[in-house]
């Protein structure tokens, strides 16, 4: 016959079990559980274990408060110059400014263009009458000024066309050539005052002219024809200045351009310097 021991040992971090077999080999039944013993003393330190896998990350925590405001910084260099930028509109206009100080005078500028002439001054006091000079020598004749002509209209030339120049072809005196057959005007090339006169042999049909300085209409002479010939004439005293221009033409047509010319008959236009102006 064998015997069974239980007995139990108390570590603090292990706990042995002895069985002990009887001879028959039966476990004898399970005694009553004892009191549990006092702690043991700590035991030593084991070794550091393996480093474990890296965990999952974690979720995103809060935002945290907003820190306190830093010191201002240091003014950084000063960056590369930008591109030039579109011009901009038009502002509004600003008030007027205040008068600035007056400047220093400019250069003297060219002399201008000589004025107008101004009017007479108060008459002075007559002086003392002079001593008598010498005798001076007889000096030159004076020469006047001349302008004057006399034409006329011939058979090719008679009826002539309307509101345009006689061209009157037959030049009885021009020696200045002062009036122009090309044109059938008169130029003025001395400055004064002039007469001009004309003589008209109406035949065929009736007579309407004018005498026109520098475009305008200035003396007119009308003649209905009746039968046979007529005559028909006028005259003027103008102021012309250098330049001037006058002459005859017809107004209202074909109707009115009787001005007639033969062998026996003429018709004239005369003008002529009266005296020069200055």
């Amino acid at each position: 016959m064998r015997f069974c021991h239980v007995g139990i040992f108390h570590k603090p971090s292990l706990c042995l079990l002895f069985l002990y077999l009887g001879a028959d080999g039966k476990v004898e039944a399970k005694g009553i559980k004892g009191d549990q013993g006092s702690r043991g003393s700590p035991g030593k330190h084991g070794p550091k274990g393996l480093a474990g896998p890296m965990g999952e990350k974690g979720l995103r925590g809060e935002t945290g408060p907003q820190g306190q405001k830093g010191n201002k910084g240091d003014m950084g260099p000063t960056g590369p110059e930008g591109p030039r930028g579109d011009i901009g509109p038009l502002g509004p206009t600003g008030l007027p400014g205040s008068i600035g100080p007056i400047g220093k005078p400019g250069p003297k500028g060219e002399a201008g263009p000589m004025g107008p002439q101004g009017e007479p001054g108060v008459r002075g006091i007559r002086g003392w009458k002079g001593d008598r000079g010498e005798k001076g020598k007889i000096g030159e004749t004076p020469v006047l000024p001349k302008s004057t002509f006399t034409v006329g209209l011939t058979v090719l030339s008679k009826f002539p066309s309307s509101d345009v120049p006689i061209k009157f072809d037959k030049i009885l005196y021009n020696e200045f050539n002062h009036y122009d057959i090309a044109t059938g005007k008169f130029t003025c090339h001395i400055a004064g005052v002039y007469y001009f006169t004309y003589h008209i042999t109406v035949f065929s049909r009736n007579v309407q002219v004018s005498l026109v300085k520098n475009g305008v209409k200035i003396l007119h002479t009308k003649d209905a024809y009746m039968s046979s010939e007529d005559q028909a004439s006028g005259g003027i005293v103008l102021p012309l200045k250098l330049g001037d221009e006058v002459w005859l033409q017809v107004t209202g047509g074909e109707r009115f351009n009787g001005l007639f010319a033969d062998e026996d008959d003429d018709t004239t236009f005369t003008g002529f310097l009266l005296f020069s102006s200055p």
